[in-house]
């Protein structure tokens, strides 16, 4: 009896945690359609925060390149309207004339309907995208378009726009054309999916090409939406046909 007392007791093993193999839950393993959806979503935000990242900077630099566009377009209105000042006090202080430019580019708006015109006339106001009474399009000035607009001179009215008219226009009544749909122009991304490969990215392109009739001219206009301006309060004075 002594010597069973004596003994030591046994060491007793210690329990080892139970591992569960992975996605298994205290329920059972996880369907493996639900694992692989699970990496499947991971990979997918991983690349969205990638892109969104990426899209960040290319927004930041899109910005700083716009605002050093405007500044230059800025400063080359104000030095040509100072030149232009200038160049009228010289010749008047000489006693001279002073001859300005030909205008490079017209802004044409429709004045009549649709009532009574002939083919020739509808082909031509179709021509120049003025399907509308009151509609206003941005046209270059040479010498097909003047011949053109004499064979409508009964409909429309024209003359040369001021840089402010230009910018009232595209600012306020501008819309383009985009997938031969007509959006508004709300954000420079709209000009930029558009105009990219031209080199326009942002509303102060469309205008500085429309007012100088620069190189991309043709694009910047076919890109804008015949204007549609409101009626005249009271109508139109002494609207005749010449």
């Amino acid at each position: 009896l002594f010597l069973i007392l004596a003994m030591p007791p046994k060491a007793k093993k210690e329990a080892k945690p139970k591992t569960q193999p992975e996605g298994a839950t205290k329920f059972g393993p996880m369907p493996e359609s639900y694992l692989k959806k699970q990496k499947t979503v991971a990979a997918l935000n991983a690349k969205l925060a990638a892109k969104a990242t990426v899209d960040a900077k290319k927004r930041k630099q899109t910005r700083s390149e716009i605002t050093k566009r405007a500044a230059k377009y800025h400063k080359e209105y104000k030095s040509t309207a100072e030149n232009l000042v200038r160049m009228r006090r010289e010749a008047k202080s000489y006693g001279n004339f002073f001859v300005e430019d030909e205008p490079k580019v017209l802004l044409v708006v429709r004045i009549r309907g649709i009532n009574a015109v002939e083919p020739r006339t509808t082909k031509i106001l179709q021509l120049l995208r003025l399907r509308q009474i009151h509609n206003a399009v941005f046209l270059r000035c040479n010498k097909a378009t003047l011949n053109m607009l004499r064979l409508v001179a009964p409909y429309v009215t024209y003359g040369s726009p001021n840089l402010k008219t230009v910018k009232d226009l595209v600012y306020k009544r501008g819309f383009g054309k985009v997938n031969k749909q007509r959006i508004p122009i709300t954000d420079n991304s709209v000009v930029e999916s558009v105009l990219g490969k031209k080199g326009l990215i942002c509303v102060e392109d469309v205008i500085h090409e429309i007012f100088t009739c620069g190189d991309n001219f043709k694009e910047a206009n076919n890109f804008l939406w015949p204007f549609k301006l409101s009626s005249p309060l009271g109508g139109l004075n002494k609207k005749r046909i010449s």
